[in-house]
């Protein structure tokens, strides 16, 4: 199959296309860089020629409310429309676990205007809902540091590994549509002030992690719903402890 990757240079995008690549199926990793532009448009026309199955894993540059709403919508629209033209048969696109009940984040009232588009739309769909990722912990360690202490939430917390989420993805990719989302998480659930503190210990960061139940997840309230699957969900092979071992390695 012929699968174009929208966003297919960043963290997930260049996993799933190793994946698929050493699968056998002929790949392209579209972004701006390489002349591939969903918000704009350009060049997508081009890229998704004879294309099978279109995964968008694109991230805004902004998370201000504006720009990132105004990032999904355009790129969507631009993207579904590029798609029927093309004869596209599935559109898999990676969201967030729960994205409907934080509408207090700019962000993710985005990427729900970004799920309401696919599901309205008349590509066949697959929408993959992942909790936060592994890798982001300590860009959230250093969002909630206020004059040496990190204040998180305990609210239940159930990171995944990069790694893992490409896998999900790249298994959607090749299969059928499902016309309906599936959630992915990690293996662990604990507070997120624990995972918080765990990443600090382990990378020599003496920054005091207080586990405040006001703390907020970018701009919204976290309880043990907030961000951990409620119902069924596929989950990862990485703990903490193992990608945290595999990230650690030399590389050559």
């Amino acid at each position: 199959m012929k699968i174009v990757i929208i966003g297919g240079t960043g963290l997930i995008g260049t996993k799933v296309a190793e994946r698929l690549r050493r699968q056998g199926h002929t790949v392209m990793q579209a972004s701006p860089d390489t002349g591939v532009n969903s918000v704009t448009g350009e060049g997508l026309a081009q890229a998704l020629s004879n294309a099978d199955v279109v995964v968008d894993v694109a991230n805004s540059p902004s998370w201000e409310d504006k720009a990132v709403l105004a990032f999904f919508e355009s790129s969507t629209k631009n993207l579904l429309k590029a798609e029927l033209d093309a004869g596209v048969r599935h559109h898999v696109a990676l969201s967030i676990v729960n994205v409907d009940r934080s509408p207090d984040s700019g962000y993710f009232r985005a990427k729900l205007a970004q799920e309401s588009l696919i599901k309205s739309g008349r590509v066949p769909y697959t929408i993959v809902r992942s909790t936060q990722f592994l890798e982001f912990l300590g860009g959230i360690a250093d969002s909630s540091t206020v004059d040496h202490a990190v204040r998180v939430s305990p609210g239940a917390f159930q990171p995944i590994a990069a790694d893992d989420v490409a896998y999900f993805v790249a298994e959607a990719a090749v299969a059928s549509p499902v016309n309906g989302s599936l959630d992915i998480a990690g293996p662990e659930r604990k507070p997120m002030s624990d995972f918080v503190g765990r990443y600090l210990a382990v990378t020599g960061d003496n920054r005091k992690v207080v586990a405040d139940p006001a703390a907020k997840y970018f701009g919204s309230a976290v309880n043990d719903q907030s961000l951990v699957p409620i119902g069924l969900a596929k989950l990862g092979k990485l703990d903490f402890d193992k990608w945290f071992s595999l990230r650690s390695q030399p590389v050559g």
